[in-house]
């Protein structure tokens, strides 16, 4: 009878216990480094920026010629897994609000592996687009080339991108502000701040920042 109590006694904690380690094996396998590949150095602030057409949530296929009517882009690659994206993707959602009607929508691109993190497959991607009611393109990076042609590292890397011609030129690349956990209520909005310099015909102050977040999960060489 005493061994049935202790039993019973001892099954709560030890199923918190595997809760808990099942969080913490997710958080660390969305943490680890990606595998070592050579990685182009991709692309500077001043170029022109890479084009690409990728396929989007909804079964379309989008890519910079999508927007001709656009005066900028805010290229953002993130995920659905990273603890950092996550932390973001309001912001993003806001981003996109504010400034689309200015002539920078957002246009979010997922390069991770889904082999490594199934969770970032595109049938996962289409289910976060619904749940938090996405206003704008999440792009599967299948290749992962776009990722590559960019110099993208991190979930989240933004880069600011300005029209020039009949293409676009990166204005700005790095952190989308200096305040991932939302802490410091005068943080540095770089994004929004390089935008608001272009919308005033000016250069960006700060064109490139330390991204900060996971880093993208590469497929095995």
């Amino acid at each position: 009878m005493t061994n049935m109590i202790e039993s019973k006694t001892m099954s709560r904690p030890n199923r918190r216990n595997a809760s808990m380690l099942s969080f913490l094996f997710a958080m660390t396998l969305s943490l680890m480094p990606a595998f070592a590949i050579d990685l182009p150095e991709g692309a500077k602030v001043g170029d022109a920026a890479p084009d690409f057409v990728l396929m989007n949530t909804d079964d379309k296929r989008v890519g910079l010629a999508s927007y001709a009517d656009a005066k900028g882009i805010i290229l953002v690659f993130t995920c659905n897994t990273c603890p950092y994206a996550l932390k973001y993707e309001d912001r993003i959602i806001a981003l996109n609000e504010k400034y689309s009607k200015a002539g920078y929508p957002v246009v979010a691109i997922n390069s991770n592996d889904p082999n490594i993190i199934p969770e970032d497959s595109r049938e996962h991607m289409q289910k976060r687009v619904e749940d938090k009611k996405f206003r704008f393109p999440y792009l599967v990076d299948e290749s992962q080339s776009v990722a590559k042609a960019y110099g993208a590292r991190k979930t989240p890397h933004a880069y600011v991108l300005q029209r020039n011609g009949r293409g676009f030129t990166i204005e700005y690349i790095g952190a989308i502000d200096d305040d991932p956990d939302q802490e410091n209520a005068s943080k540095t909005k770089y994004v929004e701040k390089a935008i608001e310099a272009l919308l005033g015909s000016t250069k960006p102050v700060t064109t490139f920042t330390k991204a900060i977040g996971c880093t993208i999960k590469w497929k095995k060489s």
